[in-house]
This record gives C-alpha cells, structure tokens and sequence, in this order.
C-alpha cells in the first residue's frame, strides 16, 4: 500500500477524530498544591511501559511507591499498557503520587487492541506546572487498522506563564505491536504528519512510547526530515539488553529539547533487586528536558 494512501486514510478521519474523542480526557482534581516535580526554566517529559498496570499491581504496596516516586521525578509522564476492566486504576495511582502534597492529574483514553486483552494509555502530569489544553485529547483514527492500539494524542502547555510564551506541545502516546513493528512504525509518519497538521496549529509534536525497535529502526518515521529521538545509546528494558522505547520529535521545529536526556534505572535509583525491579515492570521509564519557553529562550525583559 502506497504510503500517500495510508496518509490520506488517516488525515480524512483527522475531524471527525476530533469530535469522538474530544471526551476521553477523566481529569480528577486534586486539593492539594505545591508540585513535586521540576524546577527553574526546564520541564522533564517522560515515558513508561508500566507492565500489565491493573488490579494486581495496584494491589502491590512497595510497587506502588517506586511507581509513585518515579512519576513525581516528573512534569508528564505518558504511560502505556494500563489493563483493567475497572475504571479505578488511574485514580488510585494519582492519589498514590499526591500523598506527599503534590497535586498531579490524568487522562487516559479508551481500552484498545484486537484481542480480548485491551490495554489503555495514559497521561500523568503534574498540575501545578502544566495545563492540559482543553478539548485537545483524541485517539488518532486509524481506519485501515494498521495500528494495534491506536496513540492517544493530548496537547499541554507550560503553566504560570503568559500563553504566548509558554512551551506547549502535542504529546502522541504510543505502543507498537511487537509483531507489526514494520507495519507500524511506517504508519507513525503519517500519524506524526496528521498530528502536526490537525487544525490545532501546534508546531511541537512529540511522539513517545514503547516502539519496540531501536533507534536504528524506526522506519519511515525515522526518514522524515530533521526527525531526532531523544534517547541514544541506552538500553531501555529493565534487564538492560534491548533498546524499546524513545521520545521522538522533529529537531528543527521542537528547538526547547535542551539535548538532556536519561532511563531511569529502577535498581540502582531505588535500590531493588532484579526480581524486584521487573515486578515494576520490564521497562525502563525514560525522559527528555525541554525548555519552559516557547522558543526555548526566555523573552527580554
């Protein structure tokens, strides 16, 4: 299939993709101020395959405290494989990470996946330095079924700033087949394509999850012009032999990236064991730092 007929598919369902799912986002609003995360003129975006994140795992207390602790290192946190038929998942989670006074919120999209086993994505992000934009949540409609699971597409942008001047940016949540990872990360270009072109005038598009490939594989996502991705060189599965999951991101129009970047390592940071580590989960989160301002240099005074 051409690519050109693969973006038209995805780019004449991109309104009415916006009128379905304009309503996924679940926005809990804390009482409590005072953010944990971040600090100065920098923002840490983050992403984290929490393993099978359902019922069991919430249920796990020492789990749930790294869980915890890791999010509140930072401002977003795009999070993949939330499996559960209830609905309390995410909302027993965020309450976890505000128990120390921060005032995180979330939104996650619908369960996904052509098998009985559905999985959701979720956003977490810390309120007190980020706004959600409103009505800016959709799934991207994938009518061709190219993609297993659907990205979830959410737009923020920099609190306590004039919006002007604010970074604000469009976050694309995703985890590829591990089967289909041709197929699919094929189709990300155009998703990212779509993204950048869906009426919402956003020029930073940041797509992140678990690829399943490596940095070397990213297929015609990898081709389009002055594409980066942000983690190089580190391995991002919890045994440290495999290169899964990256912050992508197109280099010229996103100048806030400051060039940092990490994988969190769940054994040293928080002193586990390799048993211990992997019942967090078989991945690694990882993060890039982007500047607080549009432009990524803060206005003359």
């Amino acid at each position: 299939m051409s690519s050109k007929r693969v973006l038209f598919g995805f780019l004449a369902a991109w309104v009415l993709a916006l009128g379905l799912f304009g309503c996924n986002a679940s926005l809990p609003q804390a009482n409590i101020k005072n953010g944990a995360a971040g600090a100065g003129d920098t923002i840490k975006i983050a992403s984290f395959n929490i393993q099978v994140f359902g019922a069991s795992k919430i249920k796990k207390p020492n789990v749930m405290d790294v869980l915890a602790k890791v999010v509140r290192r930072f401002d977003v946190v795009a999070i993949q494989e939330v499996r559960a038929t209830s609905d309390d998942i995410l909302p027993t989670f965020v309450k976890k990470i505000n128990e120390t006074g921060a005032r995180y919120e979330f939104v996650i999209g619908p369960r996904l996946g052509r098998t009985n086993s559905k999985e959701q994505y979720a956003y977490v992000f810390n309120a007190a330095k980020i706004d959600l934009v409103a009505d800016s949540v959709y799934t991207v409609p994938d009518p061709q079924d190219l993609l297993h699971r659907e990205p979830l597409v959410a737009r923020f942008r920099v609190a306590g700033l004039p919006v002007s001047q604010a970074f604000s940016f469009s976050l694309v949540n995703i985890h590829t087949d591990p089967d289909e990872t041709k197929t699919e990360m094929d189709a990300l270009a155009d998703v990212f394509a779509g993204v950048q072109n869906n009426g919402s005038g956003e020029d930073d598009v940041i797509l992140l999850g678990d690829l399943n490939v490596n940095d070397k594989k990213l297929g015609r996502l990898g081709r389009l012009p002055d594409i980066s991705n942000a983690i190089v060189g580190l391995m991002t599965n919890t045994r440290k032999t495999k290169m899964y999951d990256n912050i992508i991101f197109n280099r010229r129009a996103t100048v806030e990236y400051t060039g940092r970047f990490g994988v969190v390592d769940l054994m040293a940071d928080y002193n586990l064991t390799m048993k211990q580590a992997l019942d967090v989960s078989d991945h690694l989160p990882i993060w890039a730092e982007f500047s607080v301002w549009e432009g990524g240099k803060a206005p003359p005074r």
